[in-house]
């Protein structure tokens, strides 16, 4: 049987954490034993300091820690061709740097997106890149 494969934004993290729209969706692709799901290590970062800011430090580290014990979750890290990648992205300009190392590591997977951030929906299909919404 095929995967099914996605790269997880932060913002789909998120949503789920913390019951947001879309957060079904996520769920339900979380649950889906078919698919083979990514996360950058830089927007797992962006998820900590989101929450950190949030709810503290020790929500934050809750919840990167169960993320990370997640088995269905591949947590990707930076190699220099990845932060070049995301920062020839980054310099066409309208994306943070976060969101460049999703949509190049998106891009590198051929595998969509799953975000509701309007800013990686605008410039996704510039570079190729496919998109699951989940914003409301």
């Amino acid at each position: 049987m095929r995967h099914k494969k996605f790269v997880l934004d932060s913002y789909a993290i998120l949503a789920l954490v913390e019951d947001e729209p879309g957060a079904q969706v996520v769920a339900d692709i979380l649950s889906d034993e078919d698919t083979e799901l990514y996360l950058s290590v830089v927007n797992l970062g962006e998820v900590y300091y989101i929450i950190s800011r949030k709810q503290g430090e020790r929500a934050a580290e809750e919840v990167v820690r169960a993320i990370m014990e997640e088995e269905t979750v591949a947590i990707v890290e930076v190699s220099w061709p990845r932060a070049r990648e995301a920062a020839r992205i980054k310099a066409k300009g309208g994306l943070s740097y976060a969101d460049a190392f999703v949509l190049g590591l998106a891009v590198e997977l051929k595998a969509p997106v799953v975000t509701g951030d309007p800013e990686i929906k605008a410039i996704a299909e510039s570079l190729g890149a496919k998109i699951v919404w989940v914003g409301g």
